[in-house]
């Protein structure tokens, strides 16, 4: 028998962000005050609640001159359900850009858009010009339900798709904030209706259930607080890992009949990676199976955890207040035990599913209702012309031309959908004219590759990551081919600070800024992204890339499992985490690169071998990684200052 739902807790000391939310009016103030200020920016409390409206203040950190004003501009961000951006939508958004932004868009990893570079006087007229082309940025940001992920494919002869990509929209619907002050402020309280919301999705937000909705109120699911810190879902199919579903704080599974009929829904909830270095408190974390809904129930399910979420995460330290923190202190079985008093009956067991592989769904493909899509690289998500890729007067015309809609997709491509068999010849020429090469010319290496924006607008970045990623990965192209791996490649991620909006955690190789040129480095994620990466470096200066990963790359290449003729070999994140980081040291520690040679060798590096005893040796390892150095480079400094002074 479900108990009845618990008194959430009473309130200590709470965050300071927690009284602004609270004041705020439902996100009214003060924002709505200081947009109407003659002033080039917002002040502190504005730019907190401007985030729930979909908006960041940043500054341009390239443009800073001591003594004078910072170059403040603002980036807005699309909340586009499933990636779907209507063709009327992009070409919005294209205009912006051009209009008053920096020329350029960018393809988010939660399917959406930002817009960089537009100044306050300028942020109302762009975001109504959005919500007016069927768009939104309510809720794109802040502390609520994020933009709602789903394989971003059109497949229309897979029920599953199309069920999941039906349902991204519908949760996004439900948990959309309610209150007024969007359109008060922005279309000076014209409602603008893109679409029209499912019935059921109306019921849903009346029904009360056992203590899911705050009657009275403007905000019925989220209060006059709102949640205690971002919350993030996405919807998926049986073994699609596209959307990166162990890294959302709740994950649903489409579960079909054999005929393709909706059943319900295998929940995953507790994911999230940011993290705070230093701070050993906050960590990346992997979602858990809670378990089964069906059809009929699932929107009293998401209710229910929202509301364990909106009443017991913390409101105290912001840093620990996402979900994954609150299911880490409780444990997976109380946590449903608060879940199902909200939901008001047990949850069911969770139902078998296959293992879950990434896919991009770059190249042609058939939707399965007689039209194709074309899924487009995007280079970090970056949509803008270059000499060599005319890649944002491309997309202009391809959507102006021949009207199609666009997908986003969550490794920051989007997917160009609904083209009829007639147009696909002529899309191609299109393609090639303007500098775009076939999915499989695409080095691997950068096809999977992802990046964060990073220095010089994101006030959070410590060092780069998109403007620097392209010559790293050039690195480590001629690095593997070097060691006798061509055409060998990983996942491989970056992000400028510790937040993790690449989702760095999860990657095979994944760089972390930590200071300036900087990086921590993290090895041992899946090649399907199904497997948190861990620390391997503390501080890898990045001039150093190739004497640190040069002896893991040979080792991989001697020690990996090759398997079954015609297989592919052990990837290098599977090959990490199975062999350990004891092991992945101890060679390092013994090798000597094969670019240098010692006296009396023929072309061989000689080694030479010492003994030590083992607690020298773990404070050797110790030092090694405070430093962010290799325990050889230590152990020869140790060596020679002994030597220097006997």
């Amino acid at each position: 028998m479900v108990a009845s739902p618990p008194s959430a807790p009473k309130d200590l000391k709470l965050s300071k962000l927690e009284a602004l939310k609270q004041r705020s009016h439902h996100l009214r103030e003060p924002v709505a005050t200081e947009l109407l200020q003659p002033t080039n920016r917002f002040s502190e409390d504005g730019i907190q609640i401007l985030k729930f409206h979909g908006s960041y203040q940043q500054d341009n950190r390239d443009n800073r001159i001591k003594g004078q004003e910072k170059d403040f501009q603002f980036m807005l961000r699309t909340r586009s359900p499933a990636g779907y951006i209507p063709p009327e939508l992009y070409l919005t958004l294209d205009n912006i850009a051009n209009e008053y932004g920096n020329g350029t868009l960018r393809a988010t990893t939660r399917q959406g858009f930002q817009l960089h570079g537009i100044l306050k006087k300028n942020l109302k007229a762009a975001i109504a010009a959005i919500v007016r082309s069927m768009g939104s940025t309510l809720g794109a940001c802040g502390d609520l339900n994020r933009n709602v992920m789903a394989p971003p494919a059109p497949f229309h002869n897979r029920p599953e798709y199309d069920i999941a990509y039906d349902y991204a929209h519908r949760l996004a619907d439900l948990l959309t904030p309610q209150t007024g002050a969007y359109y008060e402020i922005w279309l000076d309280g014209e409602k603008v209706i893109s679409a029209e919301e499912h019935p059921e999705v109306k019921a849903a937000r009346l029904k009360n259930g056992t203590g899911t909705l705050i009657h009275q109120n403007e905000e019925p699911i989220y209060g006059d607080r709102y949640m205690p810190r971002k919350f993030k879902c996405c919807v998926t199919v049986p073994g699609d890992n596209s959307v990166d579903l162990f890294s959302q704080d709740l994950t649903l599974v489409v579960i079909t009949n054999d005929r393709g009929k909706l059943q319900g829904f295998n929940i995953f909830a507790g994911g999230g990676l940011g993290r705070t270095h230093n701070k050993e408190e906050t960590f990346a974390r992997m979602a858990d199976a809670i378990g089964y809904v069906a059809a009929a129930d699932v929107y009293d399910l998401v209710k229910a955890i929202v509301a364990t979420q909106r009443d017991y995460g913390d409101r105290q330290v912001r840093r620990h207040a996402r979900l994954k923190y609150l299911i880490h202190d409780w444990g997976v079985a109380k946590f449903k035990a608060k879940v199902e008093a909200y939901f008001g009956k047990a949850i069911a067991p969770f139902r078998p599913l296959p293992l879950f592989k990434y896919q991009d769904f770059l190249g042609w493909h058939p939707q399965g209702d007689g039209k194709f899509f074309y899924g487009l690289a995007i280079a970090n998500g970056r949509v803008q012309d270059t000499k060599e890729l005319r890649l944002k007067s491309l997309l202009y015309k391809l959507v102006s031309d021949f009207n199609l809609p666009l997908r986003v997709t969550p490794n920051q491509n989007v997917l160009l959908c609904d083209i009829s068999p007639d147009q696909q010849a002529v899309i191609q020429v299109l393609l090639d004219q303007y500098g775009v090469i076939a999915p499989e010319a695409i080095d691997p290496l950068e096809r999977y590759a992802m990046a964060c924006p990073a220095l010089p607008t994101c006030g959070l970045a410590i060092t780069e990551s998109e403007r620097i990623i392209p010559s790293i990965l050039g690195r480590l192209r001629a690095l593997i081919d070097r060691v006798g791996l061509k055409h060998e490649h990983f996942v491989v991620r970056m992000t400028g600070c510790p937040n993790g909006c690449a989702r760095p955690y999860l990657a095979e190789l994944g760089f972390v800024g930590i200071k300036p040129n900087t990086y921590q480095t993290w090895l041992g994620g899946s090649p399907d992204q199904t497997r948190l990466a861990e620390v391997y470096m503390e501080q890898l200066p990045i001039d150093q890339l190739e004497a640190v990963l040069e002896p893991l790359l040979v080792f991989y290449k001697d020690k990996r499992e090759v398997g079954a003729k015609g297989d592919r070999p052990e990837s290098f994140g599977d090959f990490c985490h199975r062999v350990g980081f004891d092991a992945l040291r101890t060679f390092t520690s013994q090798y000597q690169s094969k670019g240098t040679k010692a006296k009396g060798t023929k072309g061989r590096a000689k080694r030479y071998r010492i003994d030590i005893r083992d607690d020298q040796y773990q404070q050797l390892k110790t030092l090694a990684e405070a430093r962010g150095e290799s325990l050889a480079a230590v152990t020869r400094a140790a060596i020679a200052a002994y030597l220097d002074h006997p």
